[in-house]
């Protein structure tokens, strides 16, 4: 367990330390207005009590992730919890901060204006179009997790599609209301299941005190597939949520939107990821023992696929069954505060492409259909075919991370434009650009070459990007 608690003391550190020397690299200014004073319409830009902000974009960000992906993440060993700790520190809470602190400075801008300004136009409408794909995924995939567990604790006609009508019917009323009446009103209870939860498995490992794996043990892969699943690049997509996620970066501009001052941004942004850190932490660190205490005869669950049988197991007995019916309620709770704000970053990514005023109700409807109804094609997609849910997740999660890779180059070029310390975000940038090339070279879903080739197209991928901004900065400079 020592190294699960020093993994802990890592994650509080880096916020104290690395968080407020990045807030110093990018420069915050308290005396600058924000968006939630200059652009203020009642919908979207509302100033919030810092408190509930945070809630909300934590919640934003977390959704199944830091859950499901550490779960399945720690199947590799004591890697994933090196992963989620630097990964979070150096990689994922520079990504949301610093995203989240652009969007301030240009007014609330979402994602896809600010690849478009520091991109250009043409990136700037294909990264949009990819951003608004990557939102419906998400929506999706968020959607048949609560449903399916909800229709177990409800009565039998109370089927799972009944509850995908409910949750598709409180996104869309999540979508176009004002940010405050619903988003700002349901969070705070969301956000204690969710909080419980981590607070609970916490407590239970403290007491328990479970044989955890432990640095020293070594770092070789410990999944049921290793020789088809090697920790590079597998590992750092399957723990996405927990590390580095570009769906964090379109959650951000909702915040920008509403934060009264920009002394706040570290605590919102880098705060919310940290925090998400240690419950992602928190998670591999119980499932570990699920999976690999031969002793006790967990091993069964190494080669579980459905991350909800291992919460469900985990629960049930560490935490008894009131705790367990909490647990399972924050495992409802989590995915559909990332479905709702998922959805209504689509809109506002559609909108502000096309410039469509979203005051009036009527517009934001407009914005709105479309993408709920290529949300339940999808769905439905996904319910037809015994393995769709399956795809859909793993598209999901290389576009996820694909998307990361891109804005930690946003704000790359950004830095290098102030003249900033650009490599706190160009180091994590090169390293998740080698994972999403990797990814799509090798996976089953992707080009399915052999892994040295992978790796070896992966790293002219790499080496390709660096070159061009290499040549971006030397013709900038001039």
């Amino acid at each position: 367990m020592i190294t699960f608690f020093i993994s802990i003391a890592l994650l509080i550190g880096g916020y104290f330390i690395y968080g407020k020397f990045v807030e110093k690299v990018f420069g915050a200014e308290p005396a600058r207005k924000t968006p939630a004073y200059t652009h203020a319409d009642g919908v979207d830009y509302i100033p919030m009590k810092t408190w509930r902000i945070f809630m909300i974009q934590f919640l934003n960000i977390a959704g199944l992730g830091p859950i499901f992906g550490a779960i399945m993440g720690a199947k590799f060993g004591t890697a994933s919890f090196l992963w989620i700790v630097f990964g979070s520190i150096f990689a994922g809470a520079v990504h949301d901060y610093i995203s989240g602190m652009i969007s301030v400075r240009d007014g609330g801008a979402s994602l896809s204006e600010i690849h478009g300004k520091y991109l250009g136009r043409i990136p700037k409408k294909i990264l949009s179009v990819f951003m608004v794909i990557l939102m419906v995924l998400v929506g999706v995939v968020f959607v048949a997790g609560p449903a399916g567990l909800l229709a177990q604790l409800t009565p039998e006609h109370l089927d799972a599609m009944f509850w995908i009508v409910v949750i598709f019917l409180y996104y869309i009323l999540a979508t176009l209301l004002p940010i405050d009446k619903i988003i700002g009103k349901v969070y705070p209870v969301f956000g204690f299941c969710l909080l419980f939860m981590a607070v609970g498995i916490l407590a239970a490992i403290i007491i328990y005190q479970p044989a955890l794996p432990e640095i020293w043990d070594g770092l070789q892969n410990k999944h049921p597939n290793a020789a088809g699943m090697p920790i590079f690049p597998m590992m750092f997509v399957s723990i996405a949520c927990g590390a580095v996620s570009g769906f964090h970066a379109t959650q951000s501009p909702l915040m920008a939107r509403c934060m009264k001052n920009e002394r706040y941004g570290r605590p919102i942004f880098y705060g919310s990821m940290i925090a998400e850190g240690i419950v992602a932490l928190i998670w591999a660190a119980a499932a570990s023992y699920f999976f690999f205490d031969t002793d006790q005869g967990k091993e069964i669950f190494a080669t579980e696929t459905n991350a909800a049988v291992v919460v469900n197991a985990i629960t049930k007995e560490w935490l008894g069954t009131l705790g367990a019916i909490l647990a399972i309620f924050g495992v409802i709770a989590a995915p559909i505060t990332s479905g709702d704000t998922a959805f209504r970053s689509a809109r506002l990514i559609v909108a502000d492409f096309f410039k469509y005023d979203q005051k009036p109700v009527r517009n934001r409807l407009y914005v709105a259909a479309p993408l709920f109804t290529a949300g339940v094609a999808i769905l439905i997609y996904s319910l037809m075919d015994k393995n769709g849910f399956d795809i859909i997740w793993r598209y999901f999660a290389w576009t996820n991370q694909t998307l990361a890779a891109i804005t930690l180059w946003v704000i790359t070029i950004y830095l290098f434009q102030k003249k900033k310390m650009y490599l706190i975000s160009l180091i994590p940038a090169l390293f998740m650009t080698m994972v999403v090339s990797t990814y799509i070279m090798v996976a089953p879903e992707g080009l399915r070459l052999s892994h040295s080739i992978g790796y070896i197209a992966g790293g002219i991928c790499t080496l390709g990007v660096l070159v061009l901004f290499i040549c971006w900065a030397r013709k900038y400079v001039r």
